[in-house]
């Protein structure tokens, strides 16, 4: 008799993970996220997402992971364990270097504003440009229509048009500010990732920065803010997730976080 081969049963697909959805529609995606130095947890599996558009700030101690986690997103740090996806889940963050991450779209400005100071505003700007790579060709090169169209725009929105000519070294360290965030802004980014960015401004300088960053949002762009000027995050008036001991410890508006007890207990103060 001639066997009859009988086929496998077949079984259903398993339904998608409950963070499917989520890892399709944010812009940038953490799940589970720890990073370990010498036996400190850094990030504790840290978890959120940011959607397209979207402005939220972070608070919290030091030591609370804040810098780490930037680490993470723009390639300096490689975590132990941990999801960090971009883009819709399209990209794992965790495979790129930092050149590679900055191209795709991230941009990061660092406390301490790093600017050109020997160059004019304007040269600043231009060196910065997106798709611009070689510096003395920058500056020298003549610009097309485009350029300097999104030059312009840039220095209404950091608020420097009449300081252009002005050599870098020459602004307040609020204007460096603004000049940094406007390098960062020339290069298109989809996420922007800003540390500090009123510390040592006046109340002045932190009133427009907070009126500055809301446009940026405004436009299209992305934005992560690190801040512990509570007044400056009020401004903002965003979602705030503060952060301790590497994980998330709160999230909510402003309010809600800051009647969090243990967010009190651990940061605020009574």
């Amino acid at each position: 008799m001639t066997d009859i081969a009988i086929p496998e049963p077949t079984t259903a697909a398993e339904p998608a993970p409950a963070a499917k959805k989520e890892l399709t529609e944010a812009l940038l995606y953490l799940d589970a996220v720890t990073v370990t130095f010498d036996g400190f947890r850094a990030l504790n599996a840290l978890s959120f997402t940011v959607d397209p558009g979207e402005m939220r700030a972070v608070i919290g101690p030091n030591g609370a992971g804040k810098t780490t986690m930037m680490d993470v997103i723009t390639g300096k740090t490689r975590p132990d364990r941990g999801d960090v996806f971009f883009n819709g889940g399209t990209t794992d963050l965790t495979k790129l270097d930092e050149t590679q991450i900055a191209t795709l779209g991230i941009g990061r400005k660092f406390q301490k504003p790093t600017v050109f100071e020997n160059h004019t505003v304007l040269d600043n700007l231009r060196l910065a440009l997106k798709g611009q790579r070689r510096a003395l060709p920058n500056i020298f090169h003549r610009e097309s229509a485009a350029a300097r169209e999104r030059i312009d725009e840039i220095f209404e929105t950091i608020r420097l048009t009449e300081h252009r000519d002005r050599l870098g070294g020459a602004l307040s360290h609020g204007q460096k500010q603004w000049l940094e965030i406007g390098m960062l802004l020339a290069q298109d980014p989809k996420l922007l990732l800003v540390d500090e960015p009123v510390a040592g401004m006046t109340d002045a300088e932190t009133a427009q920065t907070a009126e500055l960053l809301r446009e940026i949002n405004a436009n299209g762009h992305s934005v992560v803010v690190v801040e512990h000027d509570m007044t400056f995050v009020r401004d903002l008036g965003v979602r705030v997730m503060c952060l301790h001991e590497g994980s998330v410890l709160a999230e909510g508006t402003l309010d809600q976080v800051s009647a969090n007890e243990r967010v009190i207990e651990v940061y605020l103060g009574r």
